[in-house]
């Protein structure tokens, strides 16, 4: 009689059980179907928004970068590719070098280089100031940068200041007189004597060739108007405190004409004396 009792206890606890099974797998299947509906609705949205997401990282251009685009793409993209992202063993990216170093490269002809060398040599631009400001400005929009500022950039300089500036972080390449000079594997620092103000800023924004970047931490913009005003009113004047200039190269041609014309006239005066004694 227990045993019989038993099965049928048993027998009525695995029927109620029955339901309690088919019940939770009716949930599990229930959240699979509301996961798959919600990841759905997720792909959905993210189809829907991702274009406007990445027309807001990608804002149109604006007109005068057009302009330079169209100037890009006919002179600058063989070397530096398609959306200035560069050309392996020709040219650089200038995504990120702003406009400043488009405005000294391009206006002073080095770009676009005749040929692959040492360094790019000053020529005569092929492009116009406004094509210049085009270009630069695609540049610009393209990866930001930094950029040469608007309006008088001798404003308010002191030459004092200007020249003890130039002194210390200009003259050790461009020589005191601002006329240049040669440095290793065939390159050189350029002589000053043909640059514009707005060249001269952009130079020291973007660090062109071996010449290393002075930005605002290092020099601040009063201190660049500074060293634009005494190169431009002091070293390109006519006047020469000394007499004859030299070629203004400082002490190298100094030396020499020292050596050339001060030693050997102690020479002789020496020869002299000593023929007369």
């Amino acid at each position: 009689m227990t045993s019989d009792n038993d099965r049928r206890r048993g027998l009525l606890a695995r029927l109620r059980g029955r339901p309690v099974a088919r019940s939770r797998g009716r949930r599990r299947l229930g959240a699979a179907v509301r996961l798959a509906a919600a990841l759905m609705l997720a792909g959905g949205a993210y189809t829907v928004f991702a274009p406007g997401v990445q027309a807001q990282d990608n804002p149109p251009l604006s007109a005068a970068a057009n302009e330079g685009k169209a100037l890009f793409d006919v002179s600058c993209v063989t070397c530096h590719g398609r959306n200035a992202q560069g050309v392996e063993g020709r040219g650089p990216s200038l995504i990120g070098v702003g406009s400043a170093s488009v405005e000294f490269q391009v206006s002073s002809g080095r770009m676009p280089m005749a040929r692959q060398e040492a360094q790019a040599m000053r020529k005569p631009p092929q492009f116009t100031d406004e094509q210049v400001r085009q270009l630069g400005q695609y540049i610009q929009e393209l990866g930001g940068g930094p950029q040469v500022p608007q309006g008088d950039l001798r404003e308010g300089a002191n030459l004092s200041t200007g020249g003890e500036l130039f002194r210390i972080n200009c003259s050790q390449c461009h020589a005191f007189g601002a006329g240049g000079g040669a440095l290793s594997s065939g390159k050189y620092a350029p002589s000053l004597k043909p640059a514009s103000d707005r060249q001269i800023y952009a130079a020291m924004l973007s660090g062109p060739q071996n010449m290393p970047v002075f930005g605002d931490n290092q020099i601040t913009p009063e201190q660049k108007a500074d060293i634009i005003a005494y190169i431009q009113e002091n070293l390109k004047g006519t006047q020469d405190q000394g007499g004859f200039n030299l070629g203004r190269y400082g002490p190298s041609t100094e030396g020499l004409a020292i050596f050339l014309v001060g030693i050997v006239a102690l020479v002789f005066a020496s020869l002299w004396i000593a023929g007369k004694s």
